[in-house]
């Protein structure tokens, strides 16, 4: 066996033979080490290796050149096979077997339950954009089944756009992504905090002191979706509670629940050094303690005149609105030195429609219709960690993380 020159890479040509040689059967411990160890006996490159257990099923696929004698790598490939319990197949062909093709996209699905009709319609729409799937993958079986296809010769804008269509016919999440190096790179997540990585709104809660829930509460629905001026109708609605104690905001914000999986979400992305940002039309006593609370690094919302102690029913200074949250998005991105491009943007009403647009990843969370609608991507399942499927985390690698800081 000819040894490698040191500093000399060898170029494989697009046309040299190759031979594809794929393992399959019941998955054991040595069966990778073996099957290396065969090739090692032969003057062979290896030019790509995948590998997939599924059910303790393994398929272990090794794309290597030509080798001079061929009737030994077989006989040898055999005797392995025969050892290890498992099928062999040898296919031969020239040059690489798969060079990249282009379009590359990360198509995360969210079901719960996941049907094997909505799979079915998905691969269906992918094929007729001329996408090929190139790997699937399991993320997470609970609360959600999470799965995650690679998928090549597809463009991601088109995908994006009949995907989520398709899924929404079949109750069924989708989010792609394109699958560039961007991915990898530090990102900033933003959140809209009221019915979003929090239950309820804030301000219906405050009417509730003030004897006037039910009314404010109207306003907020259709200011959500999006039939009043979001600024208009705060300053409607906050005029409303003239009087009530300052006291009440500690008693709200003692109250607060949050959605599940938000403390989840943060805590993993924050391992992986996200920046977080809180972008409310809420009110900054409330968000400013949140923030401390769960180590945000940003927040913006609006402030509550408070008088003697009491609430005077107005607003201070420029309303964080529609357009306020989208600039908060950009500003916060800049403070980071994060390109807008690697933002994560987590919104469910329509004054968010202006972040959801701007940032790289615009998720709308168990949003009203008008908003789903027009997102990039939307996420029905009312667990808000579901967002770090479509990071690419699994559900193993977030309770292993887990258990590894409670020991």
């Amino acid at each position: 066996m000819s040894t490698p020159v040191p500093g000399h890479v060898p170029t494989l040509q697009l046309t040299a033979p190759t031979v594809l040689v794929t393992f399959s059967g019941p998955d054991r411990t040595g069966v990778s080490s073996r099957v290396f160890s065969v090739l090692a006996e032969h003057e062979v490159e290896v030019i790509d290796v995948e590998q997939l257990v599924v059910r303790g099923r393994l398929v272990l696929s090794v794309l290597v050149t030509e080798p001079p004698d061929s009737a030994a790598f077989e006989a040898d490939l055999a005797t392995a096979g025969s050892e290890l319990g498992l099928e062999v197949e040898s296919v031969r062909g020239s040059g690489d077997n798969r060079p990249r093709r282009v379009g590359r996209s990360q198509v995360v699905v969210l079901g719960a339950p996941l049907m094997p009709g909505a799979m079915a319609a998905l691969t269906r729409g992918i094929n007729r954009l001329g996408g090929n799937i190139d790997r699937i993958v399991r993320m997470a079986r609970y609360p959600v089944t999470a799965i995650r296809m690679e998928v090549s010769g597809a463009d991601p804008d088109a995908l994006q756009s009949e995907l989520a269509s398709i899924g929404h016919e079949h109750g069924t999440d989708v989010a792609v992504q394109e699958h560039g190096i961007l991915r990898h790179a530090q990102r900033l997540v933003v959140m809209d905090v009221d019915s979003t990585l929090i239950q309820g709104e804030v301000i219906e809660m405050l009417a509730a002191h003030a004897g006037c829930q039910d009314a404010v509460a109207e306003v907020t629905d259709r200011a959500m979706r999006g039939e009043l001026d979001f600024a208009a109708s705060l300053h409607e609605r906050v005029a409303q509670l003239a009087g009530v104690p300052a006291s009440a905001l500690d008693e709200v914000y003692e109250n607060l629940c949050f959605t599940p999986g938000a403390r989840t979400m943060i805590r993993t992305l924050k391992r992986l050094g996200y920046r977080f940002a809180l972008v409310s039309g809420g009110f900054t006593q409330i968000i400013e303690r949140l923030a401390a609370d769960l180590g945000i690094d940003y927040f913006a919302a609006n402030e509550l005149e408070v008088v003697d102690g009491r609430l005077s029913g107005k607003v201070l200074g420029r309303v964080v609105d529609r357009a306020g949250k989208a600039e908060s998005l950009r500003d916060f991105a800049e403070q980071a030195g994060i390109n807008v491009r690697n933002t994560v943007a987590i919104g469910d009403g329509a004054n968010d429609l202006d972040m959801l647009a701007a940032a790289g990843l615009g998720i709308a969370f168990n949003a009203k219709p008008l908003v789903r609608d027009q997102a990039q991507t939307s996420v029905n399942v009312p667990y808000l960690d579901a967002i770090v499927y479509l990071m690419g985390i699994t559900r193993e690698e977030v309770e292993a993380a887990d258990a590894a800081d409670r020991s």
